[in-house]
């Protein structure tokens, strides 16, 4: 490795000196998250008449009225390094909660990245564009902590966060009108780079689509693409509902489709056709989004079976020599476009971000060589079997310290739990 943690060459071990492990992965990308809601885990499941992801929205609203700077401080701290222990080395941190308290958007955003820094994992933080409420409506006063009043606004706080190398976001077009992605995404690039991500959520709900198509005759990502140019740096997240029009309109501009299974299945999304799109040479990518329930080798897995579920059929996004293998490599080669970064690889020039794998998980006991271990990973085994994690080749602690899960324990109980 370089001075950097940027692999310079991968050789034969000679056996001397330590070593950790008997097969590494690289580490897995995580394309979508947001750490705040991480304190949601074990609230808002009630049955409450005709749930769905709206009901849900109430919970993450209560949650983000109430943090304060100090909480979002040790929630993130405890959630990346959860995040760590979960196989993520890398994360895009889709970040709304701007306003909290004495604190202004810039330093809402710092408070992420020195938490990102504290835990060690590699970070991309994407400040988020939010305007106005569903399609045009005036913001509910439960969503002003998100907004920025002006594109100018959001532009400062970008400008603000310089140092911390941030790409940037627009929540989605229910929360962005149309009329203000040119400047929006011109006056950003100007100051970033031509380069850097830029992410959206789009059709991950049914009602999101109908009230798209009612008010401007289409799907939300046909509208974004009448509005701006999309190309490779784009990110969609989810894009469930997106009909075949839009999947192959983001197949031809080489945008990046971030899937979040274990969120999509907790919040009853529904389940995107990844195997027709990834045959059809479309890019997918892993993200976490929630963080309610951290496990890329459950992400994977919940990929796989929503696709055997939706059609009926085995090994969807597997190969001819198997399962594990392939998805592993496809989900983290395909996470080096949300984070804008050399991840996701083993190879020269690319960072020493990687895990190992235990060979005494008890999932893997049976496994004949790499290729079956990574099959009894994918389908029978969790984060569990992750024995080590490493970034920029540095090795790292993925287990909360007392003092921070007690803090973590504390402050979300005070939050969330029923005496809040």
């Amino acid at each position: 490795m370089d001075d950097d943690g940027r692999i310079e060459a991968v050789t034969t071990w000679d056996g001397n000196g330590s070593e950790d492990g008997w097969l590494a992965l690289p580490g897995m990308p995580n394309g979508h998250s947001h750490v705040f809601q991480r304190a949601l885990a074990g609230y808002g499941e009630g049955r409450s008449g005709q749930d769905t992801f709206w009901s849900w929205r109430e919970a993450m609203y209560r949650l983000a009225n109430g943090v304060s700077a100090e909480d979002l401080r040790v929630i993130a701290r405890a959630g990346y390094t959860a995040m760590l222990a979960a196989g993520f080395t890398s994360v895009a941190e889709f970040h709304y909660l701007h306003r909290l308290p004495g604190t202004a958007p810039a330093e809402t955003g710092a408070i992420i990245a020195q938490a990102a820094a504290e835990s060690g994992i590699r970070l991309r933080l994407l400040p988020v564009y939010y305007e106005c409420g569903n399609f045009g409506k005036p913001a509910r006063p439960e969503q002003a902590r998100f907004l920025h009043a002006t594109i100018e606004e959001f532009l400062q706080t970008l400008e603000d966060l310089g140092r911390h190398a941030p790409g940037f976001a627009i929540h989605s077009l229910r929360a962005v009108r149309p009329e203000s992605l040119e400047a929006l995404v011109g006056g950003a690039t100007a100051m970033l780079g031509e380069t850097v991500p830029i992410h959206v959520h789009a059709a991950e709900q049914p009602a999101e689509v109908a009230d798209c198509r009612e008010r401007y005759g289409c799907g939300p990502i046909a509208l974004l693409g009448r509005n701006i140019e999309l190309g490779p740096r784009w990110n969609v997240i989810h894009a469930t509902h997106a009909d075949a029009a839009e999947r192959q309109a983001l197949i031809n501009a080489g945008t990046t489709v971030v899937l979040c299974p274990l969120t999509e299945a907790y919040l009853g999304d529904g389940i995107f056709p990844a195997t027709e799109f990834a045959a059809a040479g479309g890019r997918l990518a892993l993200g976490s989004d929630s963080n309610v329930r951290l496990d890329a080798v459950e992400e994977l897995r919940l990929l796989e079976y929503g696709q055997r579920l939706s059609e009926r059929a085995r090994a969807r996004l597997a190969n001819a020599d198997g399962l594990g293998a392939a998805l592993w490599a496809r989900l983290a080669q395909g996470g080096a476009a949300p984070l804008g970064m050399e991840v996701g690889r083993l190879t020269p020039g690319y960072y020493a971000d990687f895990v190992t794998v235990d060979p005494e998980s008890p999932d893997l006991l049976g496994s004949d060589g790499p290729a079956a271990a990574l099959d009894a990973l994918v389908t029978a085994a969790d984060r569990s079997a992750i024995s080590a994690v490493y970034v920029g080749g540095r090795r790292l602690s993925t287990r909360l310290d007392r003092d921070l899960a007690a803090r973590y324990g504390t402050r979300t109980r005070a939050l969330m739990g029923s005496g809040a």
